[in-house]
């Protein structure tokens, strides 16, 4: 229960914090993603929002083997860049920035009707759903 209570928290002061900062507009977002055009530098405030919290978890939790409720932290991912971490990237960061929304951002849209953010949440379920099989042809291509 105190699990469920945690994450309702968390995932309302997220949502909340998506409306407040403009992460939800999407002329908000394509102005920040458009730096050699009309630039909207402001949601760098919002991405300093977010990693200066993050920054002191990581610290607290670097002396720690479990969280709050108990469960295990998840295991240090590699470090490496790799052919999977770059390929991703420039998919998600080119869905991003055709639409002006990343997953979190077209969750929150759906509250207020309208068919993009329904056709921007079903095509990133598509792509999810590709994204394994995707992953294991590129996969064997850089093997060879």
């Amino acid at each position: 229960m105190q699990r469920l209570v945690i994450s309702a928290l968390s995932g309302g002061l997220f949502g909340a914090g998506l409306l407040v900062s403009g992460m939800t507009n999407t002329t908000k977002v394509q102005g920040w993603l458009d730096v050699f055009g009309a630039w909207d530098p402001t949601l760098a405030f919002v991405l300093g929002g977010a990693i200066l919290p993050m920054m002191v978890a990581w610290h607290l939790t670097t002396k720690r083997a479990t969280s709050l409720v108990g469960q295990p932290f998840p295991s240090k991912p590699d470090p490496r860049l790799g052919h999977n971490l770059i390929i991703g990237s420039v998919l998600f960061g080119a869905g991003w920035g055709l639409v002006g929304l990343c997953p979190g951002p077209a969750i929150a849209s759906l509250s207020w009707g309208g068919t993009g953010g329904i056709t921007f949440i079903l095509a990133m379920i598509g792509g999810m759903l590709l994204a394994p099989t995707l992953r294991l042809r590129i996969d064997r291509l850089a093997a060879t």
